[in-house]
């Protein structure tokens, strides 16, 4: 059926008016009792965040997130426009998509009052009814509007609403709009947002227009900042309904799945096998970094980094298939030399620590950690202790990210135990595989201080202590 086009056709093809409070409740309740996916794209907040989001529209609530970088904030907002109807009508031409039923611009009652049910309508698009700002930098003319030069030099009184320009929260009228890191927003545009927020009506230059601004506030911010005096005016916490605190993945396979989802592996003839050992390494270093008493927790480690350092690693590994001409790119332990370029700048140091360490040595002992901990999480201690015994004497390998994978399979006979190791790994079943595996097996007896190591450019030699 072909869409209205005035509003007299609007009103036969018996469409029914309803706020933006009432469109997001109803359509989630149709998506829950038909057991939809609410939230594409969001991993690990089935069970804590999603609920609350979930309980804020049903309330109708304006909230907040709050959360460290890298929590997926801006992401929930933006997943928040699937919850709107696919278009509305609006009144063709508005500046702030008047609803043809109740319009609420000078332009458009005065329309009404002149065409009646002959005036034209528009649909807009769900995907254009999301707006958002980052707060630092926002002016009030930005957010709710100012006076327009142009109209006043084309004869429009000062005193009138004809004068004004919009801002972007007028404009997202019968929409959603997010302010990303409010306690950056100047003192003056938080107050001008009181009445937004509770009576929906703005002020723009002195002049009062009582909009029934139907319109739904979001907003994001770091708790650090959000809590500490003098950041926020109370009076606006008040009026935000809902507070919602996000988190980082609370366990490692949670973490690899967003790195799973988000990461790039480019698809260009060179086959990518990542072992699963490597997987956690790069998501354990995250989780490190999360926990070290050397990096900024109020900043935060974003998931950022496990995405960026695992695309890093890939990196290596399929420069160096094709360099070597190998078929298959395997990341290896020694690729994770790689990763400093991809970890400085999302690994902040604790500026009040008074120990004088530089970020190469956090971000490598935040390396060594991880790796100890997977290798001991997936090699027993037998196995360990059957290893080392095998390096001894003048026993020596050495290892190098630009090294062939065919190279690795004269280390075997050095250390026969390490055999039924590299089976457990898998890494039997490609020459590739089987040098990342000793690769792991090396570095994981020097992290857990049996063998020794020494570096020599990108050269590694391991021997017996």
């Amino acid at each position: 059926m072909s869409k209205a086009k005035t509003i007299r056709e609007l009103k036969a093809s018996g469409w029914q008016s309803r706020t933006v409070r009432q469109e997001m409740e109803e359509n989630l309740v149709r998506k829950l009792k038909a057991g939809d996916r609410l939230f594409p794209g969001i991993v690990g907040f089935e069970d804590t965040v999603l609920p609350q989001l979930e309980n804020a529209i049903l309330a109708g609530h304006d909230l907040i997130l709050l959360g460290e970088k890298g929590q997926a904030k801006s992401r929930i907002l933006r997943n928040m426009v699937h919850f709107l109807d696919e278009e509305v009508p609006v009144i063709a031409g508005c500046e702030i998509n008047d609803n043809p039923y109740a319009p609420i611009c000078k332009r458009c009652r005065n329309l009404v009052v002149r065409d009646g049910e002959d005036v034209a309508i528009a649909w807009w698009p769900r995907a254009l009814r999301y707006g958002e700002r980052l707060a630092p930098g926002s002016r009030i003319g930005d957010l709710i509007g100012d006076l327009d030069p142009a109209k006043v030099a084309g004869g429009s009184v000062l005193s009138s609403e004809d004068a004004l320009h919009f801002g972007l929260i007028p404009r997202m009228h019968r929409g959603l709009f997010a302010i990303n890191e409010l306690p950056d927003l100047e003192y003056l545009v938080q107050v001008a947002l009181f009445n937004i927020l509770e009576e929906r009506d703005i002020q723009i230059r002195g002049y009062p227009i009582r909009f029934d601004l139907d319109v739904r506030l979001m907003f994001t911010a770091n708790p650090e900042e959000y809590s500490r005096s003098g950041k926020i005016i109370s009076q606006l916490k008040d009026r935000i309904g809902a507070e919602i605190r996000t988190h980082y993945p609370m366990t490692r396979e949670v973490g690899m799945a967003i790195i799973e989802q988000e990461a790039h592996v480019p698809k260009d003839g060179v086959q990518v096998t990542v072992p699963t050992f490597m997987k956690h390494i790069i998501e354990q270093i995250t989780m490190e970094a999360r926990k070290s008493p050397y990096v900024n927790q109020k900043s935060g480690v974003s998931a950022r980094l496990s995405i960026a350092n695992f695309e890093t690693m890939i990196a290596n590994s399929r420069r160096r298939a094709m360099l070597l001409n190998e078929g298959r790119a395997v990341p290896r332990i020694s690729d994770l030399n790689y990763l400093y370029t991809s970890s400085f700048g999302k690994i902040e140091l604790d500026p009040f620590r008074e120990e004088t360490v530089t970020e190469f040595q956090v971000v490598t002992r935040i390396f060594e950690k991880a790796i100890k901990i997977v290798f001991d999480e997936t090699i027993d201690e037998e196995t360990q202790a059957s290893l080392s015994r095998n390096v001894k004497g003048d026993v020596m390998v050495e290892v190098s990210d630009q090294m062939p994978a065919a190279s690795y399979q004269r280390i075997i006979p050095k250390i026969p135990a390490m055999w039924d190791a590299v089976h457990h790994l898998g890494g039997d079943e490609a020459p590739e595989l089987q040098a990342s595996c000793i690769e792991f097996l090396l570095e994981g007896l020097y992290a857990s201080n049996r063998v020794s190591r020494s570096k020599l450019g990108d050269l590694v030699t391991y021997r017996s202590r």
